[in-house]
């Protein structure tokens, strides 16, 4: 099965980072986010990839024409004339990887109808590339084959930023608490399952993903949600990555369920 990754977007809210390379490819402890989520999905055994590019693509593409280089030991050896490459030894991924340019100011539901001939009309995952998280791909997939639904969305339960008020409606206030892990809504964080006739729903490039073709499939009875209870947590300004970066850097980084 594919796995569709969304990775052309400006990434405004990151533009310290974002005006010099796509989001995806800022970088968590010295690889790009868009490697960190291939490797969640490759740790189950999904292997093959389309990147939905727009923004910046060329250098998605040129990151993955030079990763063989980059994760092998080279000698070059120029002696007597010679111009040879000697590979020692390379820990490069079991991954096939297709980048397509989608387009610099598609929306995110026209991206992936500009990839409708990559998935040969199979089922296929698709994810946003600006969040880790350590959710479980093969019970996601289990839940989806279960029950037969169009699409199935991974939903989390993110909280809130700020202390909670019980306010009545007269004005005071009878309870004042620090937030919770319970409190917020539950909210879409990608890690989705399609069957590949939802790309019929999607009209064209002006299509956002998250409003007329999933509002659809909720109106239909056919969008299912797979809750998540792990972690979770996007990268969409400096202080998010600030954040992963040390938990990576600490060892603790839970989205890390590979092993060297």
């Amino acid at each position: 099965m594919k796995t569709l990754i969304l990775a052309g977007g400006y990434g405004t809210r990151i533009s310290e980072e974002s005006q010099f390379k796509p989001k995806p490819m800022v970088e968590l402890g010295g690889m790009p986010i868009l490697w960190h989520i291939m490797k969640l999905y490759s740790y189950h055994g999904f292997n093959e990839f389309i990147i939905c590019a727009g923004y910046k693509q060329h250098v998605i593409k040129e990151y993955f024409a030079d990763y063989f280089l980059h994760t092998s030991d080279i000698t070059y050896d120029f002696t007597g004339g010679k111009n040879e490459m000697i590979v020692h030894h390379n820990a490069s991924e079991p991954w096939k990887v297709t980048v397509v340019d989608t387009g610099l100011g598609t929306m995110t539901g026209g991206r992936v109808r500009r990839v409708k001939d990559y998935i040969d009309n199979e089922p296929f995952m698709l994810t946003y590339g600006d969040g880790v998280s350590d959710l479980d791909i093969t019970r996601l997939l289990e839940f989806h084959r279960s029950h037969g639904r169009m699409v199935t969305m991974s939903a989390y339960n993110a909280g809130q930023r700020f202390g909670v008020l019980d306010v009545a409606e007269d004005g005071n206030i009878r309870e004042f608490r620090e937030k919770t892990q319970g409190d917020g809504n539950l909210i879409n964080i990608g890690f989705m399952v399609c069957q590949p006739e939802f790309i019929n729903y999607i009209e064209g490039d002006c299509t956002i993903l998250e409003k007329a073709p999933l509002e659809i499939m909720a109106k239909m009875g056919q969008l299912m949600a797979y809750k998540h209870n792990g972690f979770w947590q996007c990268m969409d300004t400096v202080r998010e990555k600030e954040t992963l970066e040390k938990l990576w850097a600490a060892g603790q980084a839970p989205w890390k369920v590979w092993t060297d």
